[in-house]
């Protein structure tokens, strides 16, 4: 008896259909692509319950006759392609004749579409793969397509589907792609009766882009435009480095007005802003390539958002170069060839990154500019130059503490300790060997180096070059929490002004200061929330935050979550709200950039259904903002706080996004360093 047998029609497009239709926004995309290829320019989308229970989507495009009406629901049934060649340049955004196929096995489906030339429009009715009635129907030149009841027939397939905030969430994103993709063509969404989005035709991408972002962000936009002859065109644009995300879900690209999720472009717009954003911080980025279609092969999976290239590292470099000009041209980056970096306003273009928190426990800490994106500064006092017994003589906060064997007598309150301001301190640039000093007393002095380091003896910089040395890249190693006490913990100095250098009995320990601050903060909002309401403080003026459809659609998922973690929110006209307080360790300067990593993130897949998750993704984003940076100067005081309370936390050695809080080099491995054992 034979084993292998044709599969029926209807569950052949029930097994595609789980490739195309992978939730209701899939279905969107589907739809929205032929109105498009049908050359519509006004588009209406209604969705209620999340898509399960109704999508509808009209539009004005060219319609169809009664024969293709029906024919329409046929696999592998289109008008994009006819031949091979076909296939090899691609020009639609449709192509495989799966779509209505696959989703009308498994929905119940009404098509009402209308030609210029036809008297009148023909109707179509299908539920689950069955062809229910075709007759003809009122309706003006163009096609509504109704989907109701998805999933109906595959009870294991609906189950899966999400909350409705969380699909809502994912329609919105894909009406949104496609509209920035088309700023020429009207869109209008509805959720549940209520308009969330009405586009009307724009002149261009930035005129859509403001009325899909707001004003906030526009602002911040700078106009890509370059490209290679026969490997891409590249247009779009990127955000200052002043708008920026923790993850790359404010990017969206396209590749010949086909909205797709690429690697090659993403790495392309990374390497742009390389030695520009420090790691693991992402650009705003609307980029639009036009590439030949010989170049590029769209039938890579049913969804059509995967692409691959035919020269992807030339690609990848071409993205690189528009966005690196891009940048010179707003005078961020230096122009090539130039040595200068580009100024703006008279004052170094990039600002206000990676700002000094002025929470309640470093609440005096001095905001400083990101060394990352320019030639590092060396910054220091005349005292600096004094000998270290001097130092802390005169840098001691409390005339009468004694430091023995690197403990502290007489400690001072958390709130003495961190209620000191920096000293202002005299730069000092290294340019071309020399270096040059300046304070209130005297005139500006410029000594050579070598100069420098026999007049000064106990100067901290008589030899810039470091002799080559053994690494010992392999020797620290992460520490469990049961080797830690406070009491044995002595902080010596920093790194960098970026890592605590501390000994214990065991030996020596690196600890990271942003993580550790972090994972002190994000306790404290854990617990607080169970506790009691976190405090907050209120800005002087509301900030308002313009949202678009998809942040506004998250907002409603996270709202009761933010307020509970000391936000104080309101919803104005239209989808702006206005931010009146904010958790009390929070800068305000970092309320936007916060506000916007967690909307666009929001999406509860990413967390899990627990709503506890949900809690602890928005706790550990916001102790990540209001976290003490990297480069900022702790003085001896402020390290041993950190280490006190970060050996309290639930975790001291590593922070809530997983990473190592502490590294240790043992006497063991130092003594083996240097073939002691």
């Amino acid at each position: 008896m034979n084993k292998i047998k044709i599969l029926p029609d209807n569950l052949a497009n029930q097994i595609a259909a789980g490739e195309v239709v992978e939730r209701p926004a899939s279905v969107v995309k589907e739809l929205v692509e032929n109105a498009l290829d049908a050359g519509a320019k006004r588009l209406q989308i209604d969705i209620e319950l999340g898509g399960r229970r109704l999508i509808k989507i009209s539009d004005d495009g060219t319609g169809m006759v009664r024969d293709d009406a029906i024919l329409a629901f046929e696999r592998h049934a289109t008008s994009k392609i006819k031949t091979l060649e076909d296939l090899a340049k691609i020009a639609t955004l449709g192509f495989r004749g799966e779509a209505l196929a696959s989703i009308a096995s498994v929905a119940k489906v009404e098509l009402i579409t209308k030609t210029l030339d036809s008297e009148a429009a023909t109707r179509v009715i299908i539920e689950g793969g069955r062809l229910i009635d075709v007759k003809d129907a009122p309706r003006s030149n163009g096609t509504t397509l109704t989907v109701r009841d998805l999933f109906f027939n595959t009870p294991a397939r609906r189950k899966f589907m999400r909350s409705e905030a969380t699909e809502n969430y994912h329609l919105t994103n894909i009406v949104q792609h496609y509209a920035l993709a088309n700023p020429a063509i009207a869109f209008t969404l509805t959720n549940n009766g209520r308009e969330v989005l009405r586009l009307s035709p724009a002149k261009d991408l930035r005129e859509r882009a403001y009325q899909i972002f707001g004003s906030q962000m526009v602002e911040s936009l700078l106009k890509v435009e370059g490209g290679r002859e026969f490997v891409a065109k590249v247009t779009g644009f990127i955000s200052a480095p002043r708008e920026r995300r923790t993850t790359r879900d404010g990017q969206y690209f396209f590749i010949n007005g086909r909205f797709v999720k690429d690697r090659i472009i993403a790495g392309g717009l990374l390497e742009g802003f390389r030695a520009v954003l420090p790691h693991g911080v992402y650009p705003v980025a609307f980029l639009f390539l036009e590439i030949p279609f010989e170049e590029l092969d769209v039938n890579v999976h049913p969804s059509k958002t995967e692409v691959r290239f035919r020269r992807s590292e030339a690609v990848k470099e071409t993205i690189a170069e528009a966005i690196r000009g891009a940048l010179a041209s707003a005078g961020i980056v230096a122009i090539q060839g130039s040595g200068v970096r580009g100024q703006e306003s008279g004052q170094t273009a990039l600002t206000n990154d990676f700002p000094r928190t002025n929470s309640s426990d470093f609440n005096q800490f001095e905001k400083t500019q990101n060394p990352v994106y320019e030639q590092p500064k060396i910054e220091f006092q005349i005292s600096d130059f004094k000998s270290p017994n001097e130092n802390a003589a005169e840098n001691s906060v409390f005339p009468n503490e004694n430091i023995e064997s690197g403990s502290v007598t007489n400690q001072p309150t958390e709130t003495e300790v961190f209620s000191n301001d920096f000293e202002q301190t005299a730069q000092v640039k290294n340019q071309n060997s020399e270096f040059r000093i300046q304070n209130s007393e005297s005139e500006n002095q410029t000594f050579n180096q070598s100069d420098w380091a026999i007049q000064n003896p106990k100067s901290k910089i008589q030899n810039l070059e470091t002799p080559i040395v053994d690494s010992a890249a392999k020797i620290p190693k992460s520490i469990e929490p049961e080797t830690l006490s406070s009491s044995r913990i002595r902080p010596l100095s920093q790194l960098h002004d970026s890592f605590i250098i501390a000994v214990d009995d065991e030996g020596l320990l690196l600890i990271d200061q942003h993580v550790a601050h972090e994972r002190i903060l994000f306790d404290k909002f854990r617990s607080k929330e169970t506790t009691r309401k976190i405090e907050s403080q209120n800005l002087l003026l509301p900030e308002t935050i313009d949202l678009s459809p998809a942040q506004a659609a998250a907002f409603d998922i996270v709202e009761t979550e933010l307020e509970n973690l000391g936000f104080a929110l309101m919803k104005l006209s239209g989808r702006t709200i206005a931010v009146k307080a904010v958790p009390t360790d929070l800068p305000a300067s970092e309320v936007r950039n916060l506000l916007a990593e967690i909307l666009d993130t929001v999406d509860k897949e990413k967390f899990g259904a627990a709503r506890a998750n949900l809690h602890d993704q928005i706790a550990a984003s916001l102790a990540c903002k209001a976290a003490v940076k990297i480069n900022m100067k702790l003085t001896l005081e402020k390290m041993q706080w950190l280490i006190d309370k970060l050996l309290t936390t639930s975790s001291p050695t590593t922070c809530p996004h997983g990473r190592p809080v502490i590294l240790r080099l043992t006497m063991k491995d130092i003594e083996r360093g240097f073939h002691r054992t």
